[in-house]
């Protein structure tokens, strides 16, 4: 395992990018739970965000794809508008302990 940040360094409903020996991903803190995933978007292949760590819909509800707007939920991210509907952002697998989040190989 490696340690990416502590829980702290992403506030509730906010995300934030990360590039760890070239794995581009990405964590989302919603209301204490901590999703990751990878920085890619299923339909073309690009990272999400238009500006470092904006990766959420204005409403901070939703990964957003800054190319096309696609939408994903958070929880799963799965796909719910745009034009990769019923795809999925692949997972990231992190782990959590004592307040630091790591990257588990």
């Amino acid at each position: 395992m490696e340690f990416i940040c502590h829980t702290l360094d992403i506030p509730d409903n906010q995300s934030k990018g990360f590039d760890i020996n070239g794995r581009l991903f990405f964590i989302v803190n919603k209301s204490g739970e901590y999703r990751a995933y990878k920085n890619s978007c299923p339909h073309l292949g690009i990272q999400l965000e238009m500006m470092p760590d904006q990766f959420l819909d204005t409403t901070h509800s939703l990964i957003q794809c800054s190319m096309h707007g696609a939408l994903f939920r958070i929880e799963d991210g799965l796909c719910i508008s745009g034009p990769c509907v019923d795809q999925k952002l692949k997972d990231t697998v992190i782990d959590i302990r004592e307040d630091r989040i790591y990257l588990v190989d």
